[in-house]
Formats: C-alpha cells, structure tokens, sequence
C-alpha cells in the first residue's frame, strides 16, 4: 500500500470529511476520493462508506486509519534518528500558542532556538474552547494548551502530551481591598465578592463553581471577559474580583494584589499537544526540549 494513500485515511479518520482532508493537503476532494478508492482496492474491503452527503470509515477503515498512525510513527523516527546522526535539527516547526503563556514563555523559548542553526519555529496564537485544542494538532507541530487538574479533553486520541507546569489560579483585587490584607482567601471569604468571570463553558468557571458549593450561595458575576489585560484592568477599576494566573500572566499592576486560595482546588495544568509522528522529529523535539527548559525557569523566576 501507498504510504500517501494510508496518510490520506489517517487525515480522513481525523478531520471527518474528504473536504477538509483536501483542504489541508492541498488536493480537490475528488483526488482524495479517488486516492481513497485506490486503497480500498488495495486492501480488498470497504475502507468507507457513505453517511449522509460524506464519507465515514468502516470498522476496517478504522483499524487501518490506527496502523497508518503507526506508519508514520515509524518513518518520522527513521527520519529523526538520521537527522541525529547528522546532528542537524533544522527544519521549520509549527507552533500555536494562547496567549497568555504565549506572553510569558515564548520570547525565551525564540531566543533560546535562535541559537539552533537551520531551525525556523513559526508561532501564533488562538484561544479556543478547552475541547477544541487537540483539534488543532492536525495542522500545527505543536500546540499549546492548558487543562483543569483532572479534566482531560484530549484523553484517548493518541496526542503526547508534554507536561510544562502546573499553574495556581489567584485571586486578583485591588491594594486597597478589605481582603487585601489576609495571607490567602477562602470560599466563605469569597462568596459575598463582586466578580469578574469568564465566557460560560471556560475552565476557570468551575473553580466558580466550587466556592458557590462550599459558601452555599450563588456569586455575584458582574462582567465576562477571557482576556486577562481586560480582566486586569477591570479588578484595579473596582470593579470587582477575579482569577489571576500566577506565573503567566505578568508583572501584576501597581495598585493589584494576588492572593493564593486555600480549601478550592484553584490551578491549571499546561502542556504541549503533538501528534505522535511529528513528535519523533528531531526538530520538533529540539523545541520541545527548549519549552520544558523555559517553562522551568518561568515557575522558579515566579515562586
């Protein structure tokens, strides 16, 4: 079988239709399809059938969609242990970040692979639902992403997941804040408090949920936003309080101060997304390498 062919099955058994597979390989969906039914002749039994107005695997497209990822696994080893052979990471690596750590971590990590000749690393940002991460992998190298402690979107597809560090939520106030004063906030302090939120469905909203449960009452969510340079500027307005990441989110405002939570599991977990072939690339892993070395620092400047 065509190595091509089996990657196309792969991307179909990925993204869900012959369309967006001919969008991100830069074919007509008649050429997948055609690829498509050259495979299934090769193989000898229905790779896919229709549902609908598209195309879905079968059991045995599936199955094989599976060895393909293990292809590919294989031939990008082969590539990277060559590579080490020759010491030579060069390549060009894709990398999507948020923007928060994206702020806090990546011009560190830029310098530090600037050093790394033939190495090109092309970043850019996007905040998307939690959910919406992993999807992101099949068109960048490696994606950064960040989860609640327990919470796993990306469980069961397959992705290395590449621990950078666990980061404690704060609760960010203004310096002149009756609470301003005490070591740290529990949710019996935190219930009668003005907030600010996030959108409906973001992560920080279930910690919300938690000092609701513990302090018996709803809280008082005055304003929604996700970025935190808006969130910022709102806590030293007045106009309320508000989760504040601890190592990301930058030099804290004159005039604002973060206190820990105690009694309300309150933190994130970020990692580094990266399918299971484009891990084995020596250039990815070189970045890899560099963003676990740079998350480090980050956690101990900040502690």
């Amino acid at each position: 079988m065509d190595v091509r062919r089996l990657d196309l099955l792969r991307e179909l058994a990925e993204r869900g239709s012959v369309t967006a597979v001919a969008e991100a390989t830069g074919r007509t969906p008649s050429a997948v399809s055609q690829q498509l039914k050259v495979l299934e002749r090769e193989a000898g039994v229905p790779l896919t059938e229709r549902s609908g107005r598209g195309l879905v695997l079968t059991s045995a497209g599936q199955a094989l969609a599976r060895s393909a990822a293990d292809v590919a696994v294989a031939l990008e080893r082969a590539e990277a242990m060559w590579d080490e052979f020759r010491n030579d990471p060069s390549g060009e690596v894709s990398l999507l970040t948020f923007p928060t750590i994206g702020a806090a971590l990546l011009p560190a990590v830029l310098l530090e692979l600037r050093k790394v000749a033939g190495l090109v690393v092309r970043a850019t940002d996007f905040d998307p639902e939690l959910a919406e991460f992993a999807e992101f992998t099949a068109d960048h190298d490696i994606v950064l992403a960040h989860t609640m402690p327990g919470v796993l979107p990306w469980g069961g597809l397959g992705l290395r997941v590449v621990p950078l560090f666990t980061e404690p939520l704060d609760i960010g106030m203004p310096a002149s804040h009756r609470l301003a004063s005490r070591s740290h906030l529990t949710a019996g302090d935190l219930v009668d408090e003005t907030w600010l939120g996030v959108p409906p469905g973001f992560p920080f909203e279930r910690i919300l949920h938690a000092i609701e449960q513990q302090g018996g009452r709803r809280v008082d969510v005055t304003q929604r936003f996700s970025d935190m340079r808006i969130v910022e500027a709102f806590i030293h307005a007045g106009f309320g309080v508000a989760f504040v990441p601890r190592y990301t989110s930058g030099v804290v405002p004159e005039g604002l101060v973060l206190k820990p939570l105690r009694g309300v599991p309150a933190a994130r977990q970020i990692v580094a997304l990266v399918r299971p072939d484009v891990a084995e690339r020596l250039a990815v892993r070189t970045v890899l390498d560099v963003l676990v070395a740079k998350a480090a620092e980050l956690v101990a400047a900040a502690s």
